[in-house]
């Protein structure tokens, strides 16, 4: 090449996705500035202005089962299957105590408002209460007749209550001053899932899977009111009635007047469960004030088969929106937010995401690249501001998992197509956040898809039916005004490899089209017909990635057998063989103007290679499975990897940074040098001693001894001889 090009040598590793939540419990701080999510058998303390994790508290190898933060969030408590309870002190991040508590896993945990009381639910039946400071059980309670599923203190201090619902379908209520059950509330007919305190402190709520919130009078403990929801409830929350919430829902809704002149304390709650919406409710007249037009959390098309729906809620600070949690590991912000015609919903202000399971792909948006596009092993992909590496939204539509990506700007949007085992190819409009076009034709899942890299108007898919096809969406008049998908038809189609194809590419003139597949071959083929060019034999295992040279004439080939390969176009020779791997090459992309490349492979382990030289001049182990997906940003050159791990790493090259270090370095050193210098022409030799231990220099510090020694030498013998010749005289 005629420019000179600058070669990487390094790169810094950012973990920008980090598993932090396996289902389970989790709490929120008063201040919801921090997340603590059960990870298996860890605890991960979430900053949620950033989305990181700030600190991992290691458990006992068992899943935890229940949390308890207190009041002024400075302690948790965390059960494990083990049975054993832990104090944690978050600010230290240390254990302070460890006790165990039932014959059986806790199943839920509750501290009283003052902080002084721990409440443990079990699966033994039994309620125990504890003294946090003196470490012992002060009450134990046995009564329900099945497993108790939730636990909680009046939030009143000077009211010694404490309320457990059980999946014997009743609510219980104990006293802790006579330290016995003082009523039993028997309305629900199936597992009681939530409690909640009104905030008067006079009404008990409890909701459970038979559908219904109870509305309890504390005075003589009747039931005032049986509110049906139509749906299994996980959670009740008391929304207190100067919230912006209750304002703004009574403002766009006039409650009746008999239920205004009914003199009862109104009780303002909302209820989340398996259909996966918030609804706000009155209690006086089971009235529904708000419910939400459709669900973030139900992910499938299908409604026959629904899956998702929300497992828990909690008010976030003042009543000023709901933090909502699914089944599979997202975490939702809600907030509320009026339009200019007066009108309110809750809308999603962020997401988190807790556990993305594998990453089957990922891709870089747009000229700037300030998004990251990420499938998974799930129906939607999903998109992440890089900025704060939060779940901006998500692009349901897919019925089966999302396996392939790629995206190119056309006409000023920015595209996305995602390859699916439902067999079919979708378009996304990132902008409008819609599905424009779907390509629907191959007979077996679609495992890799690319865009042209010239024209812009067409891409060719690849699948496990062992053909390609040819999709040309540049006919779509305009992509912003279209408010249905369109359905597409294939320009041309070939039967390409005798097993499943992994991966597609087209080269950066649009002419030609490289394919590779699980039969060992890397196969040619010219647009826009498909017309077979070259055949590209040589691997042992099947081929996982290939990608066509941005400034040569030449194709690059990622394979099981361990290796990466370059062949010429012209003659379909092998230029160059790359080992170095210790398991398959899954992907490999050029980089620095095609001087170089980096691959990822089974073996968890990122390479950077110059190829003039053959020579891998970095490898980077930051991942603990298969890299599955591999990203390069075309302006920065930026790099995402992303494996089954569930761990999705950012890399931004340091080759400059580096340089920058060594050379300040290096003036260090030689002032040093000269320091050292110095130091001997002055016979500061201390000064020289100390300035050779931090040189790391052992020939110059046996110089400065020596030269110390012979000084010292000529000293004693001058002083001597001076000695000498005074006794003469």
């Amino acid at each position: 090449m005629t420019n000179y090009v600058n070669s990487k040598k390094n790169f810094k590793c950012v973990p920008a996705l980090q598993q932090f939540y396996t289902g389970g419990p989790f709490r929120l701080s008063s201040d919801a500035s921090f997340l603590v999510c059960a990870c298996n058998d860890e605890l991960k303390v979430v900053d949620l202005a950033t989305g990181s994790v700030k600190n991992t508290l290691e458990g006992d190898s068992e899943l935890i089962v229940a949390l308890a933060l207190t009041p002024d969030d400075k302690y948790l408590f965390s059960a494990s299957r083990s049975t054993q309870i832990k104090l944690w002190d978050l600010s230290s991040a240390t254990c302070q105590r460890t006790w165990k508590a039932h014959n059986g896993p806790v199943a839920d945990m509750a501290c009283d408002a003052s902080g002084g009381l721990l409440a443990t639910a079990g699966a033994d039946r039994n309620i125990l209460v504890w003294d946090v400071d003196g470490g012992y059980c002060t009450h134990s309670f046995r009564g329900h007749q099945g497993v108790v599923t939730t636990v909680i203190f009046h939030p009143d201090p000077h009211c010694l209550l404490l309320f457990s619902g059980s999946d014997d379908a009743t609510v219980r209520v104990w006293d802790l001053v006579a330290k016995k059950c003082i009523s039993v509330l028997e309305k629900h007919f199936s597992s009681v899932t939530s409690l909640a305190v009104s905030e008067n402190g006079w009404n008990l709520l409890s909701a459970g899977r038979d559908k219904v919130v109870n509305v309890w009078d504390l005075r003589d403990y009747h039931c005032r009111a049986t509110i049906p929801t139509y749906e299994p409830l996980e959670a009740v929350c008391v929304l207190p009635s100067g919230s912006r919430l209750v304002s703004v829902m009574n403002q766009s809704r006039t409650l009746p007047e008999t239920q205004k002149k009914s003199g009862a304390a109104p009780v303002y709650f909302l209820t989340v469960g398996e259909r996966g919406i918030v609804r706000i409710w009155y209690s006086e007249g089971a009235l529904c004030l708000y419910e939400q037009k459709s669900s973030d959390a139900i992910i499938s098309s299908d409604k026959d088969d629904l899956k998702g729906g929300f497992v828990s809620a909690v008010l976030l600070p003042l009543a000023q929106g709901v933090l909502c949690v699914t089944a599979d590991q997202r975490f939702f912000f809600y907030n509320l937010d009026e339009s200019d015609e007066g009108k309110c919903d809750l809308k999603v202000s962020k997401r988190l995401i807790g556990y993305n399971e594998e990453i089957v792909d990922l891709k870089f948006l747009g000229d700037e690249e300030k998004f990251l596009a990420v499938a998974t092993n799930l129906e939607q992909v999903r998109m992440y501001d890089l900025s704060s590496m939060t779940c901006v939204y998500e692009l349901p539509g897919h019925t089966d998992i999302v396996l392939c990506l790629d995206t190119v700007v056309f006409s000023g949007h920015i595209l996305l197509a995602s390859g699916s085992k439902d067999h079919t190819v979708r378009i996304w409009d990132t902008e409008s956040k819609s599905c424009i076009c779907v390509a629907a034709g191959h007979m077996g899942a679609v495992g890799a898809v690319a865009f042209s890299k010239k024209a812009k108007n067409f891409f060719v898919s690849g699948s496990s039916d062992r053909t390609i096809k040819v999709w040309n969406f540049a006919s779509i008049p305009d992509l912003g005004g279209i408010s249905k998908s369109i359905k597409l038809s294939s320009q041309a189609a070939v039967a390409a490899h005798d097993k499943d194809i992994n991966s597609v590419a087209v080269a950066p003139n649009d002419s030609l089209v490289c394919t590779g597949s699980q039969d060992r071959t890397a196969r040619i083929w010219k647009l826009p017909d498909l017309v077979p060019i070259l055949v590209l034999r040589g691997h042992k295992r099947g081929v996982w990635c290939v990608e066509f040279s941005p400034v040569d004439q030449c194709v690059m080939t990622a394979s099981g057998d361990k290796t990466i390969k370059i062949w010429a176009l012209s003659d379909g020779s092998c230029l160059k063989t790359f080992e170095g791997h210790t398991a398959s090459v899954l992907r490999a992309s050029f980089l620095t103007r095609g001087t170089q490349f980096v691959s990822s492979g089974a073996d968890g382990l990122l390479k950077l290679w110059t190829i003039k030289s053959n020579e891998c001049i970095a490898t980077f182990d930051q991942h603990e499975d298969k890299i599955w997906a591999m990203a390069v940003g075309k302006k920065t050159e930026m790099l995402a990897t992303g494996g089954s791990d569930s761990l999705v790493n950012l890399w931004h090259d340091c080759t400059a940074t580096d340089e920058e270090e060594a050379l300040l370095k290096e003036e260090e050193v030689a002032l040093k040098d000269q320091e050292l210098l110095n130091a001997l022409a002055d016979t500061d030799y201390v000064k020289a001693i100390q300035l050779a231990f931090e040189l790391r220099r052992p020939y110059k510090l046996l110089n400065v001894f020596t030269e110390l020694y012979r000084s010292t030498h000529l000293f004693q013998q001058r002083t001597r001889s001076g000695s000498g010749t005074e006794s003469n005289t």
